[in-house]
Protein backbone atom coordinates (compact mmCIF):
# COMPACT_ATOMS: atom_id res chain seq x y z
CA UNK A 1 0.00 0.00 0.00
CA UNK A 2 2.79 2.37 1.12
CA UNK A 3 4.63 1.38 -2.55
CA UNK A 4 1.51 2.89 -4.42
CA UNK A 5 1.34 5.65 -2.55
CA UNK A 6 4.33 6.49 -3.12
CA UNK A 7 3.92 6.57 -7.05
CA UNK A 8 0.69 8.49 -6.62
CA UNK A 9 2.26 11.25 -5.01
CA UNK A 10 5.43 11.35 -6.96
CA UNK A 11 3.17 11.48 -10.44
CA UNK A 12 1.22 14.14 -8.34
CA UNK A 13 4.58 16.46 -8.08
CA UNK A 14 6.01 15.75 -11.56
CA UNK A 15 2.41 16.82 -12.71
CA UNK A 16 2.15 20.09 -10.67
CA UNK A 17 5.95 20.81 -11.42
CA UNK A 18 5.32 20.54 -15.05
CA UNK A 19 2.39 23.11 -14.90
CA UNK A 20 4.63 25.72 -15.72
CA UNK A 21 5.71 24.31 -18.87
CA UNK A 22 2.14 24.89 -20.61
CA UNK A 23 1.74 28.85 -19.68
CA UNK A 24 4.44 30.03 -21.64
CA UNK A 25 2.47 29.88 -24.82
CA UNK A 26 0.19 32.51 -23.30
CA UNK A 27 -0.53 36.14 -24.24
CA UNK A 28 -0.01 36.86 -20.25
CA UNK A 29 3.24 38.95 -21.21
CA UNK A 30 2.11 40.77 -23.73
CA UNK A 31 -0.18 44.33 -23.83
CA UNK A 32 -3.04 43.00 -25.53
CA UNK A 33 -4.47 46.30 -25.25
CA UNK A 34 -1.86 47.96 -27.60
CA UNK A 35 0.44 47.51 -30.85
CA UNK A 36 2.93 48.80 -32.55
CA UNK A 37 4.20 48.91 -36.02
CA UNK A 38 8.08 48.46 -36.73
CA UNK A 39 9.41 49.55 -39.68
CA UNK A 40 13.58 48.27 -39.75
CA UNK A 41 16.01 46.18 -41.25
CA UNK A 42 16.23 42.43 -40.08
CA UNK A 43 19.37 41.95 -38.38
CA UNK A 44 18.57 38.04 -37.45
CA UNK A 45 15.95 35.14 -38.70
CA UNK A 46 15.72 31.89 -36.88
CA UNK A 47 13.14 29.44 -38.26
CA UNK A 48 13.16 26.86 -35.45
CA UNK A 49 10.89 25.34 -32.81
CA UNK A 50 9.58 26.26 -30.75
CA UNK A 51 9.03 29.66 -32.41
CA UNK A 52 10.14 31.66 -35.10
CA UNK A 53 12.17 34.91 -34.45
CA UNK A 54 13.10 38.16 -36.30
CA UNK A 55 15.37 40.31 -35.00
CA UNK A 56 15.55 43.97 -36.23
CA UNK A 57 16.66 47.83 -36.02
CA UNK A 58 14.08 50.07 -35.72
CA UNK A 59 15.20 53.93 -36.17
CA UNK A 60 12.45 56.30 -34.50
CA UNK A 61 12.14 59.92 -35.34
CA UNK A 62 15.33 61.20 -33.48
CA UNK A 63 17.78 58.25 -35.40
CA UNK A 64 18.07 56.12 -32.24
CA UNK A 65 18.20 52.79 -33.17
CA UNK A 66 16.25 50.19 -31.09
CA UNK A 67 16.67 46.71 -31.37
CA UNK A 68 14.15 44.66 -31.44
CA UNK A 69 13.13 40.81 -30.84
CA UNK A 70 10.10 39.93 -32.09
CA UNK A 71 8.42 36.12 -32.25
CA UNK A 72 5.81 34.13 -33.62
CA UNK A 73 4.40 30.45 -34.16
CA UNK A 74 6.60 27.15 -34.41
CA UNK A 75 7.52 26.52 -38.18
CA UNK A 76 4.81 23.99 -39.18
CA UNK A 77 1.86 25.98 -37.75
CA UNK A 78 3.40 29.24 -40.54
CA UNK A 79 3.55 27.31 -43.22
CA UNK A 80 -0.02 26.88 -43.59
CA UNK A 81 0.10 30.96 -43.60
CA UNK A 82 2.50 31.09 -46.28
CA UNK A 83 5.64 31.03 -44.40
CA UNK A 84 8.69 29.09 -45.41
CA UNK A 85 12.32 29.10 -43.97
CA UNK A 86 13.29 31.75 -46.84
CA UNK A 87 10.67 34.21 -46.10
CA UNK A 88 13.08 36.79 -44.64
CA UNK A 89 16.55 37.16 -44.85
CA UNK A 90 18.86 39.62 -42.71
CA UNK A 91 19.12 42.86 -44.08
CA UNK A 92 15.59 42.83 -45.47
CA UNK A 93 13.46 45.94 -44.83
CA UNK A 94 9.94 44.98 -43.43
CA UNK A 95 7.14 46.44 -41.39
CA UNK A 96 5.87 44.47 -38.26
CA UNK A 97 2.68 44.62 -36.46
CA UNK A 98 3.53 43.62 -33.00
CA UNK A 99 2.17 43.14 -29.50
CA UNK A 100 4.48 44.85 -27.13
CA UNK A 101 5.45 42.93 -23.73
CA UNK A 102 4.53 44.97 -20.77
CA UNK A 103 7.46 45.96 -19.17
CA UNK A 104 8.33 48.11 -22.05
CA UNK A 105 11.38 45.92 -23.53
CA UNK A 106 11.96 46.24 -27.23
CA UNK A 107 10.17 42.21 -27.37
CA UNK A 108 7.29 41.48 -28.87
CA UNK A 109 5.08 38.73 -30.85
CA UNK A 110 4.09 38.81 -33.98
CA UNK A 111 0.78 39.87 -35.38
CA UNK A 112 1.52 41.26 -39.38
CA UNK A 113 4.45 41.15 -41.67
CA UNK A 114 4.74 43.15 -44.51
CA UNK A 115 7.56 42.57 -46.96
CA UNK A 116 9.09 45.58 -49.07
CA UNK A 117 7.12 43.91 -51.96
CA UNK A 118 3.95 44.02 -50.57
CA UNK A 119 3.94 40.42 -49.34
CA UNK A 120 2.08 39.81 -46.27
CA UNK A 121 2.63 37.05 -43.67
CA UNK A 122 0.48 36.46 -40.84
CA UNK A 123 1.38 35.52 -37.46
CA UNK A 124 -0.97 33.22 -35.67
CA UNK A 125 -2.73 35.44 -33.15
CA UNK A 126 -5.87 34.96 -30.98
CA UNK A 127 -8.35 36.36 -32.28
CA UNK A 128 -8.97 39.30 -29.46
CA UNK A 129 -5.98 40.74 -31.34
CA UNK A 130 -6.53 39.85 -34.97
CA UNK A 131 -5.51 42.80 -37.38
CA UNK A 132 -8.18 43.53 -39.68
CA UNK A 133 -7.10 43.71 -43.57
CA UNK A 134 -7.58 47.62 -42.95
CA UNK A 135 -5.41 47.80 -40.01
CA UNK A 136 -2.59 46.55 -41.57
CA UNK A 137 0.29 48.48 -42.91
CA UNK A 138 0.58 49.28 -46.42
CA UNK A 139 3.06 49.40 -48.50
Amino acid sequence: MRYKLGIVLALQVCALSAAPLFAHHGYANYDTDRKVTLKGTVTRWVWSNPHILVQLDVADENGRVAHWTVESENPSTLIRSGWNDKSLKVGDQVTITALPVKNGNPVGRIIDVLLADGTRLPGRVNPATEVKPEDSPKP
